[in-house]
């Protein structure tokens, strides 16, 4: 059987650990360098099975997670073995009402919420100005069954690269973007990267906080982690017993 060959990134080792003790719980450390990076490897990342996960921290922002996923995936592409899918993970912000604090949420497509420019008449994003995107498709069929599987939020997570920390621009946002479920600060890099690939990418995030107002107190980081180690248990299942590659 041809394995599944999964790369996870996330902005820090909490998370990157999180997700690792999801996918296989009872696996000892093992890791495999890159140039600047370290990739930690469910298992010992050649034994034959229906999932091998490499999984990567690779700093927070889009800029970072970008250069982070290319690196991991042109390694993979040299080796002649590269990834089936791309999942940006971590903690984030939710939007209320429909992504609460301690909640998961899948990216039916991931949104570069401030990537264009500013002008006298509001925010103009890249693509309005005819070079560039803004915005990537996670795919689709599998994409809602790990939401259903979940129980998750299945809509757009924003990538942003100052979070949010005022009532005022979170109103911004969920004026530009109503139907968003969360707001991360690495989706969108690690998208690019992805399809520079032609590799299919999916966003998951569970909520430590609400978008709004900066509020340190209120964040429920620990209990986000163990959502998203949850999540990650949850989609082992689904991708060991769903679809084959390649993701639609």
């Amino acid at each position: 059987m041809t394995p599944v060959r999964l790369l996870v990134v996330t902005a820090v080792t909490a998370e990157r650990e999180a997700a690792a003790r999801g996918l296989e719980p009872a696996a000892p450390p093992a890791e495999h360098a890159l140039p600047g990076y370290v990739l930690r490897r469910t298992g010992d990342g050649t034994a034959p099975g229906p999932l091998r996960a490499d999984l990567l921290a690779g700093g927070v922002g889009p800029a970072a997670a970008a250069a982070a996923t290319g690196a991991a995936l042109t390694a993979a592409a040299l080796r002649d073995e590269p990834y089936h899918l791309v999942i940006a993970a971590g903690i984030g912000g939710g939007f209320a009402p429909q992504a609460p604090v301690g909640a998961a949420g899948v990216a039916d497509r991931i949104v570069a919420a401030d990537l264009g420019a500013d002008s006298p008449g509001g925010f103009l994003p890249v693509d309005t100005l005819g070079f560039g995107r803004t915005t990537h498709a996670c795919p689709p069929r599998l994409a809602t069954a790990v939401a259903r599987a979940l129980g998750a939020t299945h809509a757009p997570v924003l990538t942003v690269s100052t979070a949010t920390g005022t009532a005022a621009r979170a109103r911004v946002l969920a004026h530009a973007h109503p139907d968003a479920g969360a707001e991360a600060m690495e989706g969108f890099g690690v998208a690019e990267a992805a399809a520079a690939h032609g590799t299919p990418v999916l966003e998951i995030r569970t909520v430590s906080n609400a978008v709004g107002p900066r509020d340190r107190s209120a964040w429920r980081i620990g209990e986000a982690l163990t959502a998203l180690q949850e999540a990650f248990s949850v989609l082992r299942t689904v991708l060991e017993k769903g679809d084959p590659p390649p993701y639609t």
